[in-house]
């Protein structure tokens, strides 16, 4: 009985002395029950998105020092873990000091080196530089390695070599990327095989949640499993890491694969547990049945958890949300509800002259259900008084004395009401109460910046950013049915048009709301984002010509030729979002608050910009010429 115990644990993103603590707590649990070996995740000590933290020697002295603890503690027990490994004699290519991403493995107090290899500790091959890493900045790959050595990778990568009851294994270690090599020239697990036997593999991972990765990734180390014929432990570390503007969860879903690629045990997502499994019985034990839950029932998870550490993390207990009888606030407002507690969330409805009976009574149904602290707060006097002072007071232009006054348009009279209710209500509101308040965004609207800077892009997360507007009008049903099994979202505001109410334009009674038109709007800004060969206005305009758009999009068909009959309508609706999409909502973007990831492209880091305002190629605006003629 050979006894492998994966040690999901919470990994504190800069804190090695609170994580190394964890790790000694997992083993000595591991030990009761006489456990041979525990694997940690990736980055177990330091934590993985750092940001330049990697370029303090004094933290990657104390990454080192409780690195030391770990394999002193490792008497009687086989620990395989993730760390930062430092070569003080050389250097990266930027002048600091070498940085390795490392998995270490000690028995005994000792480290085991890989076989034939100078360094006690695998080093990672692959690099991943996408999305929201940068690995390239701050590690120094296998690859690099074997350069500087005049060597091939392939010398450097070998298996580590176990004695565990008496009995001699090889096992083959891979970090993360090591296990997704399909884009790469060299394949880390083929090459651990084709060196020998492998007893198993170990992919130690530090990999943030992303909406349908676990099913993409038990079909691609499953498949690894099988054609290696060996078994194969997948271990993820959960928590709440972040790189500024962006936060990510890591779930966890720790996996042990027998040698036919099936998923034998899986630890609990966002669980800290140990998960032991006898490698000895792996292939006899049943599959685990595949994942059947909705993709909204991960989404809703993920924004549980990450809502309640990000709150944890910056120690806020009470928090405020403006509702307006909306379906993103309200969703908003049941998905705190449920973390902070009805009696520490405080919903504030600011009604306009704008805003009907409708939705301020959708509000008010909205918090009896919820039974939280409810207020409102009418904002048109407050409104009436801005532009007032803006209109009366005179401007002088102090070089020839001469006198005017401001014009302060309906346009700008919208945004003063978003801007009032934010920064004056909300923002007041909130010191007052003892929290902080909430951003409502759905992706939509951040992708256009269909929102006013200062006023309902505020707050201190947004983290319903990265929902399009149909996955938040799931969300809704999906609380309604399973979180709370009642409705607490009120069925009026799933059924209301969405509509901002800044003016007479937007009045829900009469049927009128926002510019987006949500059905078509959220898959045509999706292919701006989303796409891993990112969309533009050439690859929108070929596709409506060739009558495959809303193939390509994935949304409703016949939806284009109903919002848009003629060819000039639908470019001129292209050019008007994409303009917003790559000018003002860039600047807008920049200044908005956190986003919390569940996507596999979410804005902020994961998405990187630049402010260069939109281009069309020559290839668009030929099609164009040639639709429009």
């Amino acid at each position: 009985m050979l006894k492998i115990a994966m040690a999901q644990m919470e990994v504190i993103p800069g804190h090695p002395d609170k994580n190394a603590a964890t790790m000694l707590r997992m083993m000595d649990e591991a030990r009761t029950e006489h456990v041979d070996v525990i694997i940690f995740p990736e980055m177990a000590i330091p934590g993985y998105l750092l940001g330049d933290t990697w370029e303090q020697t004094s933290f990657l002295a104390d990454c080192e020092h409780y690195g030391q603890e770990i394999i002193a503690a490792s008497e009687g027990i086989t620990v395989m873990f993730g760390n930062i490994a430092m070569d003080w004699e050389k250097m990266n290519n930027d002048g600091r000091v070498r940085k390795y991403n490392a998995f270490f493995t000690a028995q005994d107090g000792k480290l085991i080196a890989p076989a034939g290899q100078d360094y006690p500790f695998v080093i990672k091959t692959l690099m991943p530089n996408y999305r929201e890493f940068d690995d390239t900045r701050h590690f120094y790959s296998l690859q690099q390695l074997a350069l500087e050595q005049g060597k091939n990778p392939a010398d450097l990568i070998a298996p580590v070599t176990l004695t565990l009851q008496g009995k001699r294994y090889n096992a083959g270690c891979l970090l993360c990327e090591d296990g997704w090599s399909d884009n790469y020239a060299l394949e880390p697990l083929q090459i651990l095989q084709d060196k020998g036997r492998i007893d198993f593999f170990v992919n130690i991972s530090a990999s943030p949640y992303t909406l349908g990765k676990n099913n993409k990734r038990n079909r691609v180390f499953g498949q690894q499993a099988k054609e290696a014929g060996k078994p194969l432990f997948y271990v993820n570390a959960i928590g709440l890491q972040n790189n500024g503007k962006t936060v990510y969860t890591f779930d966890g879903a720790s996996t042990a694969y027998n040698e036919k690629g099936q998923v034998c045990a899986m630890s609990e997502e966002y669980q800290e547990e140990l998960t032991i499994v006898d490698m000895d019985e792996l292939a006899s034990m049943p599959a685990l049945p595949d994942d059947k839950e909705p993709d909204i029932a991960h989404i809703y998870r993920a924004l549980n958890y990450g809502v309640r550490r990000f709150l944890e993390n910056i120690r806020m207990k009470k928090v405020v949300i403006g509702i307006s009888g909306g379906i993103d606030s309200a969703v908003a407002a049941a998905l705190y509800a449920k973390i902070v507690g009805p009696e520490n969330l405080l919903l504030v409805n600011m009604p306009s002259v704008f805003n009907s009976a409708t939705t301020k009574g959708l509000s008010k149904e909205l918090a009896d259900n919820l039974g939280c602290q409810y207020t409102v707060i009418p904002i048109q006097h407050s409104v009436d008084h801005t532009v007032e002072q803006l209109s009366t007071t005179p401007i002088t232009y102090l070089t020839d004395g001469s006198e005017q006054n401001l014009t302060v348009s309906s346009f700008v009279t919208e945004n003063i009401q978003a801007r009032d209710r934010s920064a004056r209500i909300l923002a007041g509101a909130a010191a007052a109460f003892g929290g902080g308040f909430t951003c409502n965004a759905n992706k939509a609207e951040t992708t256009v910046g269909y929102s006013t800077l200062y006023g309902d892009q505020s707050g201190f997360l947004a983290a319903l950013a990265d929902l399009w507007k149909y996955q938040v009008y799931a969300l809704a049903h999906y609380m309604n049915d399973e979180v709370y099994g009642r409705e607490v979202v009120p069925q009026g505001i799933i059924d209301i048009v969405p509509s901002a109410e800044l003016s007479s334009a937007q009045n829900v009674d009469e049927g009128k709301g926002d510019p987006i038109k949500y059905p078509y709007h959220d898959f045509l800004f999706r292919s701006f984002i989303e796409r891993w060969q990112k969309a533009a206005p050439e690859d929108i305009l070929e596709w409506y010509a060739a009558g495959t758009l809303e193939e390509n999009l994935g949304c409703e068909p016949g939806l284009v030729a109903k919002y848009f009959p003629t060819a000039q309508e639908f470019i001129a609706d292209l050019e008007r979002w994409w303009n917003l999409f790559t000018g003002m909502a860039v600047a807008k973007r920049i200044q908005a608050p956190p986003i919390l990831a569940v996507s596999r492209r979410a804005y902020g880091f994961d998405h990187r910009e630049a402010q260069n305002g939109p281009y069309y190629t020559l290839k668009y605006q030929q099609l164009k010429e040639k639709l429009l003629s």
